[in-house]
């Protein structure tokens, strides 16, 4: 057992940390506080591999493995989760998918252009009454013989505006419950489509998301990933690595509050002394730096057992719901420490919090990911 990050671990971890407070930190206050996209510095994430970091270089990836991906993810959601739930997207739920499932064709099309960040993309599956349950699907696509006809609404869909392609999950043969669900890729400017007003959000508020209605959407038969049928294992089997891209964002909103809170504890005084002396400052550090390592350990853990292609299903929940409610009370409590200062936005630990919650909403509920624990651990 080595727990050693390699050479090239370390070059990959500096270079996201780098940009992050070059590129991202200048105006990411104000892009929360206007919810203003940062497409200018995702444009530069595309350019610099940071969207297709485990795509393979045959269609224009970096051929990274995924403790390089959690590595970057944690140093961007440091200073930005809106930025890194975009690079979250696009490497977990549309690139990984691609290249696992889609055909040679599909690859060459839509994959390479995603890879090299020319285009990103959307994962279209929860819908206003099939969140939680994705086997719940209203919307459908039904064959028409040289196409499928698709109709329905999806929302909470991140990228539902600035993205290029949409992944969106189907109903194709109702009668077959969720083995009649199919996976398709959709072109945003497809006739048909609209795309529902921006979402008013609590916390990663520069990323877009927004609702997708498809109305008699035709989708040809070519763009369907794998076998009739095959979309809601497609779904899950691209969730279980999502969860590794949202654990590792949560890790990173985490140690940025964590990092901040250290920094202000040294330069805050009270009662004559710098914070850090009290006790009460030092038990909340040491619990959050507690915390924090717990969370990166199981992120890696589930990592490693995905580049060794082994079951991660279990731990990749693990690490989503752990490293989720770490944020939350790292983020708390990194408010606290900075006292009333914490709660303004120049201090930046308000919107941590903030951004921390939705990180035990999507990518399957805290709720959810317990039942996949518990459904794992119970074989």
């Amino acid at each position: 057992m080595n727990f050693e990050l390699s050479e090239e671990h370390l070059m990959i971890q500096q270079a996201a940390r780098d940009f992050a407070n070059a590129e991202l930190l200048p105006g990411v206050c104000e892009r929360d506080e206007k919810a203003i996209f940062p497409m200018a510095q995702i444009r530069k994430m595309g350019e610099l591999g940071f969207m297709g970091m485990m795509v393979s270089p045959e269609y224009g990836g970096g051929g990274m493995d995924t403790i390089s991906y959690v590595l970057a993810m944690e140093e961007i959601s440091k200073v930005d989760a809106s930025a890194s739930v975009v690079m979250s997207v696009n490497n977990s739920l549309v690139c990984w998918g691609l290249e696992t499932f889609a055909s040679e064709e599909q690859k060459q099309k839509y994959l390479v252009p995603l890879a090299q960040g020319k285009y990103h993309g959307a994962f279209c599956l929860s819908e206003p009454e099939a969140g939680s349950d994705a086997t719940s699907q209203r919307t459908t696509a039904i064959d028409q013989g040289d196409h499928y006809l698709m109709n329905g609404t999806k929302n909470w869909i991140t990228n539902g505006s600035t993205g290029d392609v949409y992944i969106v999950i189907a109903q194709s043969h109702v009668e077959a419950g969720h083995r009649g669900i199919n996976a398709f890729i959709v072109e945003k400017n497809w006739p048909g489509i609209t795309v529902g007003k921006k979402e008013d959000k609590m916390g990663i508020r520069g990323s877009d998301t927004h609702s997708i209605m498809f109305q008699d959407v035709k989708v040809p038969k070519e763009n369907r990933i794998g076998e009739d049928g095959f979309g809601f294992k497609f779904a899950m089997k691209t969730l279980a690595g999502g969860r590794i891209g949202i654990a590792s964002q949560a890790l990173g909103i985490a140690s940025g509050a964590y990092e901040r809170a250290v920094a202000y504890s040294k330069e805050r005084k009270a009662f004559g002394k710098e914070i850090m002396h009290h006790q009460a400052i030092q038990f909340k550090l040491a619990d959050m730096a507690t915390e924090i390592e717990a969370a990166r350990l199981l992120c890696l853990k589930a990592a490693w057992l995905k580049d060794q292609k082994k079951d991660y299903a279990l731990a990749s929940s693990m690490a989503k719901v752990f490293a989720s409610e770490t944020a939350m009370r790292t983020t708390t409590e990194a408010v606290q420490v900075h006292g009333g200062y914490g709660y303004v936005r120049e201090y930046h630990v308000e919107r941590m919090m903030r951004d921390a919650k939705i990180t035990q909403i999507y990518e399957g509920t805290s709720e959810v990911n317990r039942i996949v624990i518990s459904r794992e651990i119970l074989k």
